[in-house]
């Protein structure tokens, strides 16, 4: 029907309260139905103030709670609790018990970001390695909204894990003959961000920040470095 809304998803979203209200807000206003849970009390009380959030009072690493807040109908599920591997555990659970389809953690080591990507988890948001790091708040949250289906048009942002044996491991970033309509924002190693260069190498456990408006390009990349999201 002509000017039908397009419908959204469900979004779920565990922990961190101040990155947890900006990023529901977020969501929210581009018509997604999110639900949060938070272990605080307090908190929940403020984020049950938000108009059509869903609030869930509890620990979301326990499978009961996933439960309640009906992880089974979402399709990303989102952990920004302060543990890494509280984090891992709320991904794994989602994955495994709720069929959840795309997990999103929020990384404070860096240096584990190869492992959660082996682990499974979908997306890994590092806050200390955002290229925006003077506004890193607001940075966190434009990276993980980029990572839901939003509409056509935009810019897309992927992380591709350089993983063992891939393609384009020990070799140059000239040397990968990229596609035009793609650049590489950013270099995760370890704990270091780096600025690519023609002549910067990739090397096993590097995390690519690929940037495109042409989705499809990043399933090239995804070809050409050998990653598999699947």
């Amino acid at each position: 029907m002509w000017g039908k809304r397009k419908e959204r998803g469900n979004i779920l979203i565990v922990g961190g309260f101040h990155k947890a209200k900006s990023l529901a807000n977020a969501l929210l206003k581009k018509g997604y139905q999110v639900t949060v849970v938070n272990k605080e009390y307090r908190d929940c009380k403020k984020l049950a103030e938000i108009n059509k959030l869903n609030v869930i009072y509890g620990d979301g690493s326990k499978r009961f709670i996933l439960e309640d807040a009906r992880a089974d109908q979402c399709q990303v599920a989102i952990a920004l609790t302060a543990s890494d591997e509280t984090n891992l555990v709320i991904c794994e659970m989602c994955k495994q018990f709720f069929s959840v389809k795309k997990t999103v953690a929020l990384l404070n080591d860096p240096s584990k970001t190869n492992f959660f990507y082996q682990m499974g988890i979908d997306r890994v948001v590092c806050a200390l390695n955002m290229i925006t790091n003077i506004m890193e708040e607001q940075a966190v949250m434009d990276e993980m909204t980029k990572m839901v289906p939003f509409d056509e048009g935009r810019i897309h942002i992927m992380e591709i894990p350089i993983l063992k044996n891939s393609k384009v491991a020990g070799k140059k970033l000239w040397e990968l003959n990229l596609p035009k309509e793609i650049i590489i924002g950013c270099i995760l190693r370890g704990d270091q961000s780096l600025i690519p260069r023609g002549d910067t190498r990739v090397t096993e456990g590097d995390v690519l920040l690929m940037i495109t408006s042409d989705k499809n390009k990043l399933e090239e990349m995804k070809e050409l470095t050998g990653y598999d999201a699947s």
